[in-house]
């Protein structure tokens, strides 16, 4: 078992920037790849950002491209999401996400991560 807990969530104005973070715990030595998901209210769960633990590899969504940056401290099992100008439409709900093991589906896919955690809500106000 592999347990998530994100922090640094908040509100911050447009244009403002903020880190969250994810500590990984237990069995992490079995998962391949970290991810953050979003979900604002009455909307689909979407990907946001990825990282492997190996090789450092990431993958983002398309609508954070060159404003968020994924980072991994493998001594510290940590998980970083840098979010820089952040808009009103990055109000969300953001979760890690963590596979238990070498990835079968794509790393932008929900449904091959094994491990979430509890979420951490930004606020991005106008």
């Amino acid at each position: 078992q592999v347990q998530l807990v994100e922090s640094g969530g908040g509100l911050v104005q447009a244009g403002g920037s903020l880190r969250i973070s994810c500590a990984a715990s237990g069995r992490t030595f079995s998962s391949y790849a970290m991810g953050w998901f979003r979900q604002a209210p009455g909307k689909e769960r979407e990907f946001v950002a990825a990282v492997m633990w190996s090789g450092g590899s990431t993958y983002y969504a398309d609508s954070v491209k060159g404003r968020f940056t994924i980072s991994r401290d493998n001594a510290k099992n940590t998980v970083y999401l840098q979010m820089n100008s952040l808009e009103p439409t990055d109000t969300a709900v953001y979760r890690c996400a963590a596979t238990s093991g070498p990835p079968v589906l794509p790393p932008t896919s929900r449904w091959g991560y094994a491990y979430w955690g509890q979420g951490t809500q930004v606020t991005v106000s106008s």
